[in-house]
């Protein structure tokens, strides 16, 4: 006999059993954690000098100050090649679901993540990694769900990439799979891209309903994706007027399925003493920033997402790039880096993964 679901249970307990468990759920009206240290230059695209090296060694070090502090979300990069360039950015990395139980090991209270390419991964095999994560952290286990966007690695793994939208047609049934994974026992799907016989799993996920999930889609199949399916999308923010676009168009989708979808984004962060200083470091980034690993991304991003917009702003992105993956620019000053976060918070953000050059 099939125990019952955890989805079964009214919302507003859920809501409740959340709160009380979960940090991505927690108190703290704002959410903060780290972006992006599973893989070598982090975030930032420079030959500007850094300390950091992505070994497994100095990522304890990093999520153990994290956690001390009192974030709430340690996300990695799930990649799997390198972007070319002088500084073959990222080509040096820790491979996603290995790295989270290894943080979880070595962490009390903050929540890990997996950043998941939904075409390298068989459903069932996620979601058997992603329970056995989540009972060995205590419940502190999410997904990020990525569809893939760059040809080179997801062709080095056989896979033909698919049409952008049948990308996301791809995600809604894998993580569709995954959830009934979670919360079923002994069922049969058949799909356009996945069958399964009898499905089980045990242990089931500890959090309810399931796993803390978060996507990164802004493009208009990618809204939908995020409206049915997740907690949080992981905005990249442009401009406020377009985030707030985004923000509003999302909400809308999300009530039309009967739920709620939050907000997170990601910054690099530039402080020092002085606004001058902080001015400095950001421009010594891109002043050694690696350019021609920038145009590769930028290409492919013309070509292969609808995420960013017509190929002119993707082009105006490459700075951003170089600084900060992509991600909002946090420079000054502490206290104006927290007047801008709280900006960002009023403006409808419920969480900032943060990286640094160093």
């Amino acid at each position: 006999m099939v125990s019952e679901s955890p989805v079964s249970k009214h919302p507003d307990d859920i809501r409740e059993w959340r709160r009380q468990h979960v940090p991505a759920f927690n108190d703290n009206t704002l959410k903060l954690g780290t972006f992006g240290q599973n893989c070598s230059n982090g975030c930032t695209m420079t030959h500007a000098p850094t300390t950091f090296e992505p070994t497994f060694e100095h990522n304890v070090k990093i999520s153990q100050l994290a956690d001390q502090l009192g974030m709430e979300l340690l996300v990695p990069v799930g990649r799997w090649k390198h972007f070319g360039g002088t500084t073959r950015f990222n080509e040096d990395n820790l491979e996603v679901y290995t790295w989270a139980t290894a943080m979880a090991c070595n962490t009390e209270n903050i929540m890990v993540f997996a950043t998941s390419h939904v075409p390298t991964v068989h459903p069932m095999l996620a979601a058997k990694q992603c329970s056995s994560i989540d009972n060995i952290s205590s419940g502190r286990f999410g997904l990020n769900i990525v569809c893939g966007w760059f040809r080179p690695e997801i062709q080095m793994l056989g896979i033909e990439l698919l049409e952008h939208d049948d990308r996301y047609r791809m995600a809604d049934e894998w993580l569709t799979v995954i959830k009934r994974t979670w919360t079923e026992q002994d069922f049969d799907h058949e799909g356009e891209f996945y069958n399964i016989k009898g499905g089980f799993l045990l242990p089931k996920p500890i959090q309810e309903p399931y796993p803390t999930l978060i996507n990164a889609g802004s493009s208009e199949a990618g809204r939908e994706f995020s409206a049915k399916h997740v907690d949080f999308n992981f905005l990249s923010i442009t401009t406020h007027d377009d985030a707030k676009e985004i923000m509003k168009d999302v909400t809308k989708r999300a009530h039309g399925y009967g739920r709620e979808c939050g907000f997170m984004t990601m910054a690099l962060v530039c402080c020092r003493d002085t606004e001058e200083e902080a001015q400095a470091l950001h421009q010594r980034i891109l002043d050694e920033g690696d350019w021609e690993g920038a145009d590769n991304i930028m290409a492919l991003l013309g070509i292969e997402s609808s995420s960013f917009g017509d190929k002119d702003t993707v082009r105006n992105l490459a700075s951003r790039f170089v600084a900060g993956w992509g991600g909002y620019q946090l420079i000054g000053t502490p206290e104006q880096v927290v007047d801008q976060m709280l900006e960002l918070h009023r403006l409808g953000i419920d969480g900032i993964v943060l990286s640094w050059l160093d």
